[in-house]
C-alpha cells in the first residue's frame, strides 16, 4: 500500500535563494542530501516553506525535477499542488510529469472561504483527478477555513486516492475525532512541530516539519522513538527543541528556519518579498540556540 511510505518524518523543504534573488540549486542539493542522510523518512517540494507562492512555474518545475533526480528513490518524495481555484489545480494536475512523485500534498483553499460542502467538492474532484496518493492540507491560521474532522473522515472513506491529512489546525480536539473515526489506513500527520509528539501519542503518525531542515537526525529519532512507544526518550528530544521551534517560528515561515539554515552553514538566508529575513535580535537568539543544540548533543 502506497500509505506506508509517509510514516515518520518528512520536511517540507526550503528554496535556497542566491542574493540575485535566483534559485540556489547548488544549494539545494546539498541540503537534500543532508536530509537523506540523516534519516528523513520523506521529503515535501513546493510546500509553504519552500516559499511557493513566490516561484515562477518554470521554477517550480525545475525544483521539482532537481529534488526527483537528486532523491533517486532513496525516499519518497511530495509535491505540493494546491490552491484555492478548483479548475486551476486540476489543470496543474494534469499538466504534470509524475515520474519519481510518490503523492501530492494539496492544501485547503484559502481567501475565498468555502464552506465544508465546498471543500468535499473541491478534494473530490482532485482525488478523481490525481494519478497518485492525495494528502490534504489543513492549515486555518494561513487559509482562512477549516476542514472538520466530518468532512476529513467523509473523504478518507469515500476516495481511496486521499491517503492521510497534514493537520496543522492546532485543534487537539478535532485531530482526536479524526483519529477515532478514520479508516485504519489512512494518516494523521502533524503539521505543527511543537505538536507532533502528542499528536503521535493520540494515534498520529509522523510529522511534515519544517524544524527537520535544520535538524534532520535529531527530530527523526523524536519521532522513531515515539512512534515505536519509547515516549520518555521522545519527550527529551521534544523538550529540549520545543524552544527552538517556537523561536524560528516568532517571525514568521521560513525566515526563521533559513536563519537557523545559515547559521549551521547549509544555505543562504535569502528570501523573496513579501518575507523579509528575521531580525538582528531574533538571528543573535537563534544563534545561541544553535550553539546550545551542538553542545548537548544527543
Amino acid at each position: 500500500m502506497p500509505e506506508k511510505k509517509f510514516t515518520g518524518t518528512g520536511v517540507a523543504i526550503t528554496t535556497p535563494f542566491r542574493k540575485d534573488g535566483s534559485v540556489d540549486f547548488k544549494s539545494l542539493g546539498a541540503h537534500v542530501n543532508y536530509l537523506i542522510n540523516n534519516g528523513i523518512n520523506y521529503l515535501v517540494v513546493l510546500g509553504t516553506t519552500g516559499e511557493t507562492p513566490v516561484l515562477s512555474k518554470d521554477e517550480k518545475n525545475a525544483v521539482v525535477s532537481f529534488v526527483v533526480e537528486l532523491a533517486d528513490k532513496k525516499v519518497p518524495v511530495i509535491v505540493g499542488i494546491g490552491g484555492n481555484h478548483t479548475q486551476a489545480v486540476i489543470d496543474n494536475i494534469n499538466e504534470t510529469d509524475f515520474t519519481g512523485i510518490d503523492a501530492i500534498l494539496s492544501v485547503s483553499p484559502y481567501y475565498n472561504k468555502p464552506n465544508q460542502n465546498g471543500l468535499l467538492q473541491h478534494y473530490k474532484a482532485i482525488a478523481e483527478a490525481s494519478p497518485v496518493p492525495v494528502i490534504i492540507y489543513n492549515v486555518p491560521g494561513r487559509t482562512g477555513s477549516n476542514i472538520s474532522a466530518e468532512t476529513t473522515i467523509k473523504l478518507a472513506k469515500d476516495f481511496r486516492q486521499i491517503i492521510a491529512i497534514k493537520e496543522a489546525s492546532g485543534n487537539l480536539s478535532q485531530i482526536m475525532n479524526i483519529i477515532k473515526d478514520k479508516p485504519v489506513t489512512f494518516k494523521v500527520i502533524s503539521g505543527d512541530d511543537a505538536l507532533t509528539l502528542p499528536i503521535i501519542a493520540l494515534g498520529g503518525m509522523g510529522v511534515i516539519s519544517v524544524i527537520a531542515n535544520a535538524f534532520p537526525a535529531e527530530i527523526s529519532t523524536m519521532v522513531k522513538y515515539a512512534l515505536n512507544g519509547k515516549m520518555e526518550e521522545a519527550k527529551k528530544i521534544h523538550y529540549k527543541f520545543l524552544p527552538f521551534i517556537e523561536a524560528i517560528f516568532a517571525e514568521g515561515s521560513p525566515s526563521g528556519v533559513k536563519a537557523v539554515l545559515e547559521i549551521l552553514d547549509i544555505s543562504s538566508n535569502y528570501l523573496r518579498l513579501p518575507l523579509v529575513p528575521v531580525s538582528k535580535d531574533l538571528y543573535k537568539k537563534l544563534e545561541k540556540m544553535v550553539k546550545e543544540v551542538k553542545d548537548n548533543k544527543l
